[in-house]
């Protein structure tokens, strides 16, 4: 059974920062490149960041400049560390291989930024 559990969202001062994490089951992660994804209240789920099996990395404008991710391989991890954040960044974050696969989508992590 395929497998991504995310954590390390909360609830944030805007310009603050977070560390999500996504660990994936083993036989999916090595094989594919990977993304996080999220979607806000209201809206559709989006494309955040994604990472190729190398050292590839792609970014939604929005997050440019401010977001970076990035994997572990020894880990079957994939990581999204997001600086400056804004109120706007408010959603719920997945992860998932890129293209995304519908059977993977897991609970997702809440990202809250609020003063």
């Amino acid at each position: 059974q395929v497998q991504m559990v995310e954590s390390g969202g909360g609830l944030v001062q805007p310009g603050g920062s977070l560390r999500l994490s996504c660990v994936v089951s083993e036989g999916i992660f090595s094989s594919n490149a990977m993304a996080w994804h999220r979607r806000a209240p209201g809206k559709q789920r989006e494309l955040v960041a994604g990472i190729g099996i190398g050292v590839s990395t792609t970014y939604a404008d929005s997050v440019k400049g401010r977001f970076t991710i990035s994997r572990d391989n020894a880990k079957n991890t994939v990581y999204l560390q997001m600086n400056s954040l804004k109120p706007e960044d408010t959603a719920v974050y997945y992860c998932n291989t890129l293209p995304w696969m519908e059977d993977y989508w897991g609970q997702g992590t809440q990202v809250t930024v609020s003063s």
